[in-house]
């Protein structure tokens, strides 16, 4: 047998008649026999002890000795022997005095050696559960050649017959390598024993073969199956454990407590910064962190997840390595085509290595873009993870400080620009070594004259840094105008009823459309610039280009420009400018991340709840206090003042406290402290037992009715009975379409006020704890649904009896029910005792009374709207009130059950059913399959068919002038030489500047109008369906959930002003550039053609499979990582409440598995990816090789210079191919944006805003007389009519009051008289004219209405009290001064242009309806609707408000709608609704005369 050590000299292989031809030194036969030699021993003594290291850390559990196994020892036993019959050769011989020379004896050894190692590393991986090997499969393919060429070494010498059985060694050991090579490719079984269950369906990366990892192959199970129907979540892969939540996160968050507690400070974390009261900006705590917040983060994500990054980093140093062999090998390879003499097998063998240095580069690549797309994936999760688990713990102040926008806006922005950057962060080091490579090669092309390459390059890189710098200037404009946008409509849709009552939709469409303007200004800049920059990386590599070959044709000895060195110069002008391109990239990336990452840990610095704030016993101790506070004095943080002073409370077990006092007094407040949210100064606080907490804005979760109840524990379907029937919620959820089943939307949408906070009442009921803090919860009740809810939870009787309850209100006449009342006044305990011991005082308690102007022993009503209940001494009546249940808005039109029936009014329906609530609505929205071809047409149009084309030829002009500028230079290459010079050099460089300058030109205006049109098309698309929304009937909003709305207005606007233009500009870039590649090669070598063919047909086939798989991914993957926001938002909004019920676990867990789920999306979606790039690429370079062997084929009729533009052509398609397809699947994944922003065009719209009519009527209505003629009106079609038959008239300067039950129709009577509804039968007339001949502006703007809610908008107090710009400020200040604002106004920063918080989040709920009381006095119209006005202030504020609005609108018609009826009692007449129709009418005092349902309401509030 030939061994490795056999002598070089005088071999002459591949033909032994003819004299072996000159070949390059690292083509030799000496020299790959040579490597073929030593480096597999090599590579297995290097990598093998690291590989068993990292077996043995593992630790699996041992295979089974199966088939495989056993026939890879079997032949590994073989090769053993083999090698040792090849070391006992030499040694015999030389036993028998035959010279041999030393390598005959020391390759073999090594071989025998290395071949032991190999068989132990097999049986290693056995013991350590290896089902599959990486480093082996290395091994074996590498031991192929050298066996290999010994095999066609001596194949070609013939000479078997004079050594028989050294031909035999050879191809027996070429056998068994073969064979241990094609065993490597295969998987072994699974382990005998498995550590963790298995998956119901696991990941198959685990069954795969290296191979099939390498190329992601078993991930084509998964795209077959997306190619043949659409994939649901039963189809998607198990998550493996190291990729989930729990593991990371855990690792994540032990790494950050560690480091976080070695630095001082840092144990209670960081105070808030710039929270200075009511004009802090809501994210000021997120920006300037201090410096040493960074490094603890930074420190803990680096422990974790730095051996992931630096293996993928060796990953990608391996293949940069190949991807600079490939212009050395293009160069040797256009040397042998130009040199005629060269033998053909020298051409082959470059074909070949060009083909697998390509392919190397590629499977090196995508390994490290997998592993760092997994880290990535890992990073988000971990991050994510950090900060929910923060959320939890923030304190008040901190919260305070941020909104749920700002923490949501940390996880879909920051973090993912933090994930985003792992790619760049090798960018900053490895392209510097890109470029100083590039140079070396380009100093060994072109000598000296490449040192002009380096003047053009550095002359151009400032000159990308400042358009990069200009370009993030105007991104950060335009992301500074679409939050202030997105701010504004999240705003205008949340209020939109209010804005719809008063006509405002034109004022608010012009102000959202002012800055749509500026936003789509600063795109179509951003996006200029961007044009500029890409002409500029393209013109740097022509100019560079130009230059080099300019200078070393004039000045150079040896200046002619051959083949050579015109295309491998372009080939790694290429690479420098990638390596350009991506420079300015990868920095910009890296500092927006190091802005979001600022942010994170500023974020998770801030200051927490204090642990330590109110000591809780799990269960009750025998002292008789069940809650206590000495000497308490506390603060929302540590910058603000205290909001409670001097608290000294003993609350016994059993005891029913009730707790009031004026507006702001600190009642909320003082809850907060019993709970520790508040920052506790001094003082101490315990309670005994567990802690029910019920906050006075209800927080419900976008879950069904029954998870909402049982809030995490177990369902006792007698007790949650109980419970829905004691806080009336019984016969609201028999009406429910699915029962305690129906989910309630988000916020609560589907659900009343009332509604929500009864649910939220019923939770802390079913939690059956010892204490419950309940802050107002019977504000948001009728007086009916009040007293029954009073007496059968909160009262002495009720289901909380025994308990320790602690009741905020403002509802007074149930005060003498109370065992002790505390009276707050600024921020301290005014008086505390009992009812009677306080009324004997004469102190605060009674000064509150005679402000609500109450007997002392009576009750004639609360303070807010829906509170009144009966006389403080009783409910009359033993029995349950008879209350309709209150009408979930958006589930009008489900069928509602008979509410009377027993079983409707006692059996919660416990039915889980099929399709519960409005999931059919909701998913009516989710595009499936691919998007059609009118979408496509659709946005076409709007971009203009003029503009459309232009751009088209545009495109082919540049891609004409870049085909051209190649050719011309391989027509350059091939000019003849004469007296070293070649002829005509002016002329060429003269016209390839000039080509280049034309494509640059073509480029840029291309490039232009594509963006252009896409701005153009955006800006028409968004006018479309804003006034496609706001045209809407208010219907629409009840129906749609405002977080699809706002979806549609940010996520799939900003998709089509920013992604599609670009994802279409790439996609015409890469088919033409596709066109080129194929005419060059095709022009080259004609015979490619066969080749290309069958290339095609594969590549329609990934296209295919990918595309199909890749849009369903993408959605599914957008709609679970919704859910994770809108978790993480709800928590923040609810995170007190889960606090007090010490739910965190549960969430956390909650969180942990919806992640999980987005990541089980989010991992096929990266691997099908990396499968589309392997393969495609693989692709590519098929299209390389096939170009390379048609022009080995073809040498003896092509040029060099031919050849060049070809196979450097080819060599460019590599990764392009890929993009076509990667273009086309993200432009058709941003399409669907554009059928989403569309789907509202075709709904119906309500009626004309303004009529030509209604100009000749300036002064309507001059009375306000009002009259409903047989009017009758339906919330939907399909539902029976609301209100019926309604006959009246009402007088000019009458004040009428509207009463009834929840569902009478008192509302309807109100959106019919503003056609927020439009009349089913009948009509309304004001002042003899039909409102129906009337624009609904019109109409709106001619009457004023007071809203129960309050609502104010983004912008400054000025804006908020005159929208449409209508008044003085003299008038505003005194409209301020009636309603006792004038002094709060004039203390605040800017006073008038103080700029409202959100929706006026900094102002408390009395302000905010004092400032809507001030807003209807400045508007003063004719007509004026009170709906529940003075819901939310104190008594004494209520009765200025009566006397404000007594004597502005004196003259003017006034209809009040109340649920209490001491808001009437003063009317002149009082219209009694009942179920839709006008059941009495007349003065108060003959309706009480007649003692029917006004009597009867009358009881029941205590005033009869």
């Amino acid at each position: 047998m030939a061994t490795p050590g056999e002598s070089c000299t005088g071999l002459r292989v591949w033909n032994q008649t003819e004299q072996e031809p000159a070949a390059h030194p690292l083509l030799s036969l000496c020299f790959l026999r040579t490597a073929g030699s030593w480096v597999p021993p090599m590579y297995l003594w290097v990598l093998g002890p690291i590989y068993l290291f990292h077996v043995h850390r593992l630790g699996r559990c041992y295979l089974r000795m199966s088939y495989l196994f056993k026939v890879k020892m079997m032949l590994g036993f073989a090769l053993i022997l083999l090698y040792t019959f090849n070391v006992a050769m030499p040694l015999w011989r030389i036993h028998q005095g035959v010279p041999q020379t030393p390598e005959r004896l020391i390759h073999p050894t090594v071989w025998l050696t290395t071949m032991s190692f190999a068989t132990f590393v097999i049986h290693m991986e056995r013991k350590k559960g290896v089902r599959t090997s990486g480093v082996l499969f290395g091994y074996w393919l590498l031991c192929c050649l050298l066996p290999g060429i010994n095999a066609v070494q001596q194949a070609t010498q013939g000479s078997f017959h004079h050594e028989p059985l050294h031909h035999l060694a050879t191809y027996l050991c070429l056998s068994l390598v073969v064979a241990q090579f094609v065993l490597s490719c295969l998987v072994d079984q699974p382990p005998f024993f498995l550590e963790d269950a298995q998956p119901l369906n696991p990941c198959p990366e685990a069954e795969a073969s290296f191979p099939s990892k390498a190329m992601f192959w078993w991930a084509s199970g998964l795209l077959w199956r997306g190619h043949r129907k659409l994939l649901g979540p039963k189809d998607l892969w198990s998550l493996g454990k190291e990729n989930s939540s729990e593991e990371l996160v855990s690792q994540l968050e032990r790494e950050w407590k560690r480091n976080c507690s070695v630095l001082p400070g840092h144990s209670k974390m960081t105070k808030n910064k710039g929270h200075s009261g009511l004009g802090a900006p809501e994210t000021e705590a997120f920006l300037q962190p201090e410096r040493n917040q960074r490094g603890p983060l930074l420190r803990a994500i680096w422990r974790v997840f730095r051996s992931s990054f630096l293996l993928g980093t060796l990953s990608l140093a391996i293949s940069d390595a190949f991807r600079f062999s490939v212009p050395k090998l293009l160069s040797l390879f256009l040397e042998f085509m130009g040199d005629r003499d060269s033998a053909a097998s020298t051409g082959w063998l470059l074909a070949v290595m060009m083909f697998l240095s390509a392919c190397l580069q590629t499977l090196f690549e995508q390994q490290y873009m997998y592993r760092a797309k997994i880290l990535q994936m890992r990073l988000r999760t971990a991050i994510t993870g950090l900060v929910y688990r923060k959320v939890l713990v923030l304190s008040s102040g901190s919260r305070k400080s941020s909104a749920a926008g700002d923490v949501v806006n940390l996880v879909s922005v920051d973090i993912q620009r933090l994930a985003e950057s792992v790619i760049c962060l090798n960018g900053l080091w490895l392209l510097l070594l890109w470029i100083l490579i590039c140079f070396v090669y380009l100093w060994q092309l072109l000598g000296p004259s490449a040192l002009t390459a380096i003047a053009v390059f550095l002359s151009l890189l400032p000159l990308n840094f400042f358009i990069t710098k200009k370009r993030s200037y105007h991104q950060e404009e335009q992301m500074r105008q679409k939050a202030s946008r997105a701010r504004l409509t999240s705003s205008v849709l949340r209020t939109v009823r209010t804005i719809k009552s008063h006509g405002w939709e034109q004022a608010f469409l012009e102000r959202l459309l002012h800055i749509r303007g500026q936003e789509l200004g600063a795109l179509k800049t951003s996006t200029l610039l961007f044009s500029v920059s890409l002409v500029s990386f393209q013109v740097s590599t022509f100019l560079v280009a130009l230059v080099v070959f300019a200078v070393h044709t004039l000045v150079a000895e040896d200046n002619a420009m051959d083949a050579e060195k015109a295309f491998v110069t372009l080939t790694v002008l290429s690479i420098l400018n990638k390596a350009q391109a991506f420079l300015p990239f990868s920095i910009h990336c890296i500092v927006q991340a190091r802005v979001s990452f600022d942010r994170l840990a500023a974020f998770l610095c801030l200051e927490e709840v204090d642990p330590n704030g109110m000591v809780s016993s799990p269960s009750r101790r025998s002292s008789e206090d069940q809650i206590s506070v000495h000497n308490g004095t506390f603060a929302w943080s540590q910058e603000s003042p205290p909001c409670l002073h001097g608290i000294n409370l003993t609350v016994p077990q059993g005891c029913l406290l009730a707790v009031v006092g004026p507006v702001g007094a600190g009642k909320s407040s003082l809850l907060s402290a019993l709970l520790g949210e508040l920052l506790k100064v001094e003082g101490s606080v315990s309670i005994e037992g567990s802690v029910a907490y019920v906050p006075q804005e209800a927080w419900v979760q976008n879950t069904s009715v029954v998870e909402n109840v049982c809030f995490r524990q177990d369902l006792d379907l007698p007790w949650l009975q109980k419970v829905l029937d004691a806080c009336a919620l019984g016969s609201d959820v028999a009406s429910f379409p699915a029962g305690v089943y129906t989910p309630i939307g988000e916020q609560g949408m589907n659900l009343s006020g009332g509604q929500k906070q009864r649910l939220s009442l019923a939770r802390a009921v079913y939690r059956k704890a010892a204490v419950y803090l309940l802050d107002d919860p019977l504000a948001a009740l009728d007086a009916h649904v009040s007293q029954h809810v009073f007496r059968q939870v909160i009262g002495p009787n009720g289901l909380l009896q025994g308990t320790t309850r602690i009741l905020v209100t403002h509802t007074l006449h149930v005060l003498p029910q109370a065992d002790r009342i505390l009276v707050l006044a600024n921020g301290t305990i005014a008086e505390m005792g009992s009812y009677q011991d306080l009324l004997d005082r004469n102190g605060a308690l009674v000064d509150l009374l005679d402000e609500a102007r109450q007997p002392a022993g009576g009750g004639g009503g609360g303070t807010h709207a829906e509170a009144t209940s009966d006389d403080v001494g009783g409910f009359p009546g033993g029995g349950r009130p008879k209350h309709r249940p209150e009408r979930p808005r958006p589930m009008e039109s489900a069928p509602v059950r008979d509410s009377t029936t027993p079983e409707a009014q006692s059996e919660p329906s416990l039915d889980d059913p099929e399709r519960p609530g409005l999931t059919e609505e909701e998913d009516s929205s989710v595009q499936y399959g691919r998007v059609k071809a009118t979408t496509y047409l659709s946005y076409l149009q709007a971009v203009g068919t003029p503009l459309c084309t232009y751009t088209l030829f545009l495109f082919l002009c540049q891609q004409v002038a870049s085909f051209s500028q190649g050719y011309w230079l391989s027509l350059w290459a091939d000019d003849p030489v004469v007296d070293g010079r070649q002829t005509h050099t002016a002329l060429r460089g003269w016209v390839f500047g000039l080509l280049g300058c034309l494509q640059a030109i073509g480029l840029f205006a291309s490039t232009a109008a594509v963006f252009l049109g896409g701005s153009r098309a955006s800006g028409l698309l968004f006018r479309s369906l804003l006034w496609d929304v706001a045209r809407s009937p208010i219907g629409f909003f009840e129906r749609t959930p405002v977080g699809r709305l706002l979806n549609r207005f940010s996520k799939e606007t900003d998709t089509v002003d920013v992604d599609i233009p670009d994802k279409l500009r790439s996609l015409l870039t890469y088919v033409f550039g596709l066109l080129e590649v194929g005419l060059a090669v095709t022009m080259a070598t004609p015979l490619a053609i066969v080749a290309i063919l069958p290339l095609m047909f594969l590549y329609a086939g990934f296209q295919s499979l990918y595309v199909a798989t890749s849009c369903q991914l993408r959605r599914l993957e957008s709609a679970s990582y919704s859910s994770v926001c809108s978790h993480m938002a709800e928590t923040f909004q609810g995170s007190m409440v889960v606090r007090a019920f010490r739910a965190q676990g549960p969430f956390t867990a909650q969180h942990d598995a919806l992640m999980d789920e987005n990541q089980r999306v989010n991992f096929p979606r990266l691997v099908a990816d990396r499968w589309l790039a392997a393969n495609l690429e693989l692709l590519g370079n098929s299209l390389v090789f096939v170009a390379a062997t048609c022009a080995v084929l073809s040498r003896v009729h092509l040029s060099a210079g031919l050849v060049g533009f070809s196979v450097s052509a080819a060599l460019q398609v590599t990764q392009t191919l890929q993009w076509v397809v990667r273009s086309w699947t993200d432009l058709e994944n941003s399409m669907v944006a554009v059928e989403r922003v569309q789907d509202y065009a075709h709904i119906p719209k309500e009626a004309p805003w303004r009529l030509p009519t209604c100009a000749a009527w300036p002064l309507w209505p001059h009375r306000g007389q009002i009259e409903f003629r047989d009017f009758g009106l339906r919330h939907r079609p399909e539902l029976p009519l609301a209100v019926k038959g309604v006959s009246l008239k009402i007088h000019a300067g009458e004040k009428v009051g509207i009463v009834g039950r929840t569902g009478a129709g008192k509302s309807s009577l109100a959106w019919g008289l503003l056609r927020l509804q439009e009349a089913a039968e009948g009509g309304i007339w004001i002042d003899g004219v039909p409102i129906t001949n009337v624009g609904l502006h019109t109409l709106r703007s001619r009457i004023t209405i007071i809203p129960q809610d309050p609502v104010l908008f983004p912008g400054s107090l000025r804006m908020n009290l005159d929208l449409l710009r209508e008044h003085t400020d003299e008038g505003i200040w005194a409209a301020l001064e009636t309603v006792q604002l004038k002094a709060f106004v004039a203390s605040l920063p800017g006073q008038l242009q103080y700029e409202c918080a959100g929706q006026g989040d900094d102002l408390s709920v009395g302000q905010k309806q004092l400032l809507c009381l001030a807003r209807a006095l400045l508007r003063k119209t004719q007509i004026l609707i009170l709906d529940e006005a003075t819901a939310s202030v104190d008594p004494g504020t209520e009765t200025q408000m009566q006397a404000a609005l007594e004597l502005w609108f004196r003259q003017c018609t006034v209809l009040c709608i109340a649920h209490r009826l001491r808001s009437v009692m003063d009317c002149t007449r009082v219209l009694v609704m009942d179920e839709g129709q006008v059941a009495e009418s007349g003065s108060p005092a003959q309706l009480l005369a007649q003692k029917g349902l006004f009597y009867r309401l009358a009881q029941e509030s205590g005033l009869a």
